[in-house]
């Protein structure tokens, strides 16, 4: 197969990707528009969506009459299914097919993802896309009017974003592109601006195009040259979230980022009685006089860090439970139709829906878990000297692999699947440097993965907040099929996507499978 053939065969294989997601999430819509309204958060994204298309602002009616400027749920989605409310009408269904393409796009970014992290496959990128595209859990999510799913999808094209502005660099117009789409999903998912500093980190690692080494350079303009594109991206989504931050420095008398609930959450799995997953909260006694929506969430937050500045082995004892709530069992989408119609989706539905989530879930986590344990390419050799230190760190490192590699199997067989989670964090940080050279898809999904896990080991836990890192996962399982090679593209050759590469990479920095 020529170059050009299989370029043109992987644009077809995108599109094919692409049309499969978005078929499939359709019929899902079309099943069930007129049987699941709004339920759980759904219902309270809907009623702002509504406000926000009649042209009330995001305002909340309350019973007694009563409209206040509100800003505990995150702008972004709401806002968004508002705008498309006020051009098509009202209708949960509209937010659902806005839900079914960006799981669509979530599906073709990683395909993208993929064919640059295994160029000489087609069958590895067409895995990567269709266990997204397929995924029961981010399929059978797309009636929910929740924003896990709405998430994951901007952060797997966030990921694709972050790969071109690698293949661009040292242009700085693709890392505020970067920017603009974590800001976008920050709008959405606040704790989704920790990835802007990472994912621009990602794009800077490997060795840019046509730029060699600059050995004269001065330190401090070298110092500048690497941290530009990281401000840009920061900038750039902090500039997307500015005027609703600004927004609420006026009407909410604080100037929070995107929302006030963070308070709230904290105290949540701040309570010794958690079962690390949501609780009705324990409004705490210095609170009960406080009825401001910002001014309660400050107080309860004030609260929850004097909890956990005088109990923080109480505190720590709780992460645990909420990785548990968070990894072990998903089942988002079957929570939600069964909340929202019984009737139409009976316990033993949700249930059955669950068991196939789940089993699908922890195959992906399997080979994810393959790929990781696979040994990292060959370093040159040590001095003699050295060969027998060098050889008693590779045997423990070995020992080390086979470990974590047979702990985090084990886990995923059994009931807490989140300690195979933490098992292949552990797995990719024994890689070390070859981790650095690893595929943007692999690396990407490895961050998702842990800044899922470090933020909810803070507040609390409930599995469809585990459907953010669900996309680019399923793509890192897809990787596990690739063949493992350190060979560089030839140079001048067409790259998957259908850039030429410039020379032949050959330092420690190229991408490694």
């Amino acid at each position: 197969m020529s170059d050009d053939v299989s370029m043109a065969a992987r644009r077809r294989d995108a599109g094919a990707i692409f049309g499969l997601a978005l078929a499939v999430r359709i019929a899902v819509v079309v099943w069930a528009a007129g049987r699941f309204p709004p339920a759980a958060d759904g219902a309270y994204y809907q009623r702002i969506a509504e406000r926000i298309a009649a042209g009330l602002g995001y305002t909340w009616l309350w019973p007694d009459g009563v409209v206040t400027y509100a800003a505990h749920y995150p702008v972004g989605y709401p806002g968004a299914v508002g705008a498309l409310y006020a051009l098509l009408g009202a209708h949960p269904a509209v937010a659902m097919l806005l839900n079914a393409v960006l799981g669509a796009l979530a599906a073709l970014a990683v395909h993208r993802l993929a064919a640059r992290a295994a160029p000489r496959s087609r069958a590895v990128p067409a895995l990567s896309g269709a266990l997204v595209a397929l995924h029961p859990g981010l399929v059978a999510y797309t009636p929910a009017l929740m924003t896990e799913g709405v998430t994951g999808a901007l952060v797997a094209c966030a990921a694709w974003a972050s790969a071109w502005a690698r293949e661009r660099r040292p242009a700085l117009a693709p890392f505020a592109v970067l920017g603009l789409l974590v800001g976008v999903a920050t709008l959405v998912r606040p704790q989704a601006l920790l990835l802007a500093p990472l994912f621009a980190g990602l794009a800077l690692l490997g060795s840019p195009p046509g730029d060699g080494a600059r050995i004269d350079e001065p330190l401090a303009a070298r110092a500048a040259r690497r941290a530009a594109p990281v401000l840009v991206t920061v900038i750039a989504a902090l500039l997307v979230c500015a005027p609703w931050t600004a927004r609420n420095c006026v009407r909410m008398n604080q100037c929070a980022l995107v929302s006030v609930n963070g308070g709230w959450n904290l105290l949540i799995g701040a309570d010794p009685a958690s079962t690390g997953a949501w609780a009705p909260i324990q409004v705490p006694e210095a609170c009960r006089e406080v009825f401001d929506e910002a001014g309660k969430d400050a107080c309860f937050g004030r609260e929850a860090r004097r909890y956990i500045a005088e109990h923080p082995g109480a505190w720590l004892g709780l992460v645990p439970r909420k990785l548990a709530a968070t990894f072990d069992y998903c089942g988002a989408a079957g929570w939600y139709l069964h909340a929202s119609n019984p009737a139409a989706f009976s316990e033993g539905d949700k249930v059955a829906l669950g068991a196939v989530e789940t089993a699908f879930e922890r195959f992906v986590l399997l080979f994810a878990l393959m790929w990781a344990a696979r040994k990292p390419a060959q370093t040159p050799v040590a001095p003699r000297d050295r060969a027998r230190r060098r050889w008693l760190a590779q045997r423990a490192l070995l020992l080390a692999r086979l470990a974590l590699f047979a702990l985090g199997v084990v886990a995923a067989l059994h009931v807490h699947a989140w300690v195979g989670y933490l098992a292949l964090l552990g797995l990719a940080l024994l890689q070390g440097r070859a981790l650095l050279r690893a595929p943007v898809l692999a690396v990407a999904a490895l961050a998702v993965l842990a800044a899922t896990a470090a933020t909810h080991a803070v507040f609390f836990g409930a599995g469809r907040y585990a459907l953010v890192a669900f996309p680019l996962l399923s793509g890192l399982a897809a990787l596990a099929a690739a063949r493992q090679s350190s060979d560089p593209p030839r140079a001048g050759a067409p790259h998957p996507t259908g850039e030429a590469v410039s020379a032949p990479p050959s330092g420690p920095e190229d991408e490694l499978l």
